[in-house]
């Protein structure tokens, strides 16, 4: 099962680490999609939730700090989803489609990074390797 652990870590953080490479590759171009979708310092944030989507990644495919890496995948991708992926703006069908499969992904992988973090903060799983400590006050 630890081979199956490492490679599912792997898997997940694999389409982050590359969206945090490609965020600086790209950071022109990506600047102005920002900027078409009217974020306020359009580069900052780029280059922000580049690193946040790129540590996080490395995090969890590492096994260390897991926790901290899902908690910023998951504040990323969660205002990802409605700032760049807003469908119920789009009047047209095929944009607005497109818009709502990128949310909905955004959606769904901020829940499992969410999933991750309270398994590991709650000390349910405690074989990732080390993690930021235990944060008991999220206990709801």
């Amino acid at each position: 099962m630890d081979a199956v652990l490492v490679i599912g870590r792997i898997l997940f953080a694999f389409i982050f680490v590359t969206s945090g490479i490609a965020h600086f590759a790209k950071l022109e171009a990506m600047t102005g999609y920002a900027q078409y979708k009217k974020l306020p310092a359009a580069k900052l944030g780029v280059m922000i939730s580049g690193l946040f989507f790129l540590l996080g990644g490395i995090y969890i495919a590492a096994g260390f700090w897991v926790d901290l890496g899902a908690l910023l995948l998951a504040i990323t991708l969660i205002l990802t989803a409605v700032i760049f992926h807003n469908f119920w703006k789009e009047t047209d069908p095929t944009a607005k489609q497109n818009e709502m499969i990128a949310f909905n992904k955004d959606i769904a992988l901020a829940g499992a990074s969410l999933i991750l973090f309270a398994l590991i903060a709650w000390g349910t799983v405690t074989d990732l390797g080390p993690s930021v400590g235990n944060l008991a006050f999220f206990n709801f």
